[in-house]
């Protein structure tokens, strides 16, 4: 049984100028007494704001802190304004997602993934992890048969190009359906090699799959048969060799999810390696 060593890993919190300036400044708050003090009689002409808790002569503070209702309504406004402008400049801020490290000292690999993940089990993967908001989101690891496969290296599959026609042969297969009027689009995005920090040598293999369905696949005439698409998806496989065996890491992803996160995704690819096992 994998032993699972989990290290998490914190990015530096992103400071807004703007939000530590208006920190102190609450809109709300001065909504509110605002609010309270528009509710006792006040002269036709002007708005009492007093600074001070000092009992003072009606007629004084009504010349001396008169504010003309438009400037007071453009006061509250501004500070909502504001208020809210540094509210989303901190919900912005703490966007940047940490990672946790996932190492099987028994198997022999690692990988790096999002700390909100979930692990699933019983996926049939080695392992398996998921977005628990996106649930088309997800990263796996499998490995062939210590006992069946005598890899040497990840070249044995032959150049990137071949392997990535591999790895979308296989995906094909898995996601095969015997729905009547399912059709799927396969394109290879890219392939590609490199040898990471450790020495070793990785494939790595980009798809993208769309999947289309008829709303009424039993439909006499065709223009009752409407093809819709059901999810478009990007696939990135990484492989590798180690201890005669194929590792390969895989992510999944809906397209539009993946131009957000990009980022964070490639350092999830980016992040696996495979270890040798010791007798």
């Amino acid at each position: 049984m994998a032993r699972m060593v989990m290290m998490q890993h914190q990015t530096h919190p992103c400071f807004s100028i703007l939000t530590s300036t208006l920190s102190g400044f609450n809109g709300a708050s001065l909504h509110s007494q605002v609010r309270q003090q528009q509710q006792t009689p006040l002269p036709r002409e002007a708005l009492h704001v007093t600074a001070s808790n000092e009992k003072k002569n009606p007629v004084m503070a009504a010349t001396q802190f008169a504010v003309p209702r438009r400037n007071a309504m453009a006061l509250i406004l501004s500070s909502y304004i504001f208020s809210d402008f540094g509210f989303r400049n901190t919900a912005l801020a703490q966007q940047s997602v940490g990672f946790r490290e996932y190492i099987d000292t028994f198997d022999g690999y690692s990988f790096k993934y999002p700390q909100n993940w979930i692990q699933v089990r019983g996926a049939g993967a080695d392992i398996f992890y998921r977005d628990p908001y996106v649930l088309d989101e997800n990263v796996s690891v499998e490995l062939s048969s210590p006992s069946s496969s005598r890899y040497k290296s990840v070249e044995d599959l032959g150049p990137p190009q071949e392997a990535g026609r591999k790895v979308l042969r296989q995906y094909l297969i898995e996601f095969m359906s015997t729905r009547l009027g399912v059709r799927r689009e396969s394109n290879i995005l890219s392939t590609s090699s490199r040898v990471a920090d450790d020495g070793r040598l990785y494939y790595l293999v980009e798809v993208n799959i769309k999947s289309f369905a008829n709303n009424n696949e039993l439909a006499v005439m065709p223009k009752d048969r409407v093809v819709n698409l059901e999810w478009d998806r990007r696939y990135l496989s990484v492989l590798g060799v180690e201890n005669n065996r194929l590792y390969e890491l895989r992510l999944q992803t809906p397209e539009n999810v993946f131009v957000e996160e990009e980022n964070d995704l490639r350092q999830v690819i980016d992040s696996f390696r495979v270890n040798k096992v010791s007798a």
